[in-house]
């Protein structure tokens, strides 16, 4: 993510912007995501879970270096029997403009999900779980208040096993626009602004990236939230 430069190195000091934290911790991990994908003792699993342990494990292993300043946690519980699938947290006790974080806190949460998704029935998955009962779309949950309640920012990761980037830019933004126009109905109030923005594409190590910006309702920091999708091919 080109406009983050490369991750801070150190100890957290006081009066750290905590967004700013938190956009230098997701850039940390879209760094990685070639790295890990390519890792050599790593093996070749298809599913979300065991994709969501391994990079998991990989990014808090790495981070001990390269990222000392903060520390990554599975499944992370957040609301109901909801819990998100990677969460980052700060070693140590740290003073964020006055507000003091723990390491039972977070700075930022990550939902991961696999493209395309495992069967035809949560095609849109990425985007929207699409029924009341199944409140199960990436996107969907942090306007929902679900995940990230307590974030402005927070991150998506995406594993591209099938497709490009391009085509998942196109095909997700086309299910917002149908979500927008109610072609597809939802639980949630969807607007054409919350489309991803311009797709940054990295051929050589097979990642891409993009935001969007998405009104939320519930128990939440604020009624808007700034995603950072990060993508990874799984099939280069």
């Amino acid at each position: 993510m080109s406009d983050l430069g490369t991750p801070a190195i150190g100890i957290i000091t006081s009066g750290l912007d905590p967004d700013t934290l938190a956009l230098e911790t997701i850039d940390f991990v879209y760094t990685q995501l070639p790295t890990w994908r390519d890792d050599p003792f790593r093996l070749n699993e298809k599913s979300e879970n065991k994709l969501n342990l391994q990079l998991c494990k990989f990014l808090d292993s790495n981070a001990r270096n390269s990222f000392p300043m903060v520390r990554f946690n599975h499944e992370e519980y957040q609301s109901g029997r909801s819990s998100v699938d990677i969460s980052a947290s700060p070693v140590d006790v740290v003073n964020f403009k006055a507000n003091f974080y723990s390491r039972y806190d977070t700075i930022t949460v990550f939902e991961c999900k696999r493209l395309p998704a495992p069967s035809l029935a949560r095609e849109k998955e990425y985007v929207t779980g699409e029924t009341i009962e199944h409140k199960n779309g990436g996107i969907q949950r942090f306007k929902l208040g679900l995940h990230g309640a307590n974030h402005d920012i927070v991150a998506m990761i995406g594993y591209l096993q099938e497709g490009s980037a391009n085509d998942w830019h196109d095909k997700i933004n086309k299910w917002i626009e149908e979500l927008s126009n109610g072609t597809i109905t939802d639980v949630c109030v969807w607007n054409v602004s919350e489309m991803l923005n311009k797709l940054e594409i990295c051929s050589s190590k097979g990642t891409a990236n993009c935001r969007s910006t998405h009104n939320r309702s519930g128990a939440v920091k604020s009624d808007k939230i700034l995603i950072c999708h990060l993508w990874v091919t799984m099939h280069l």
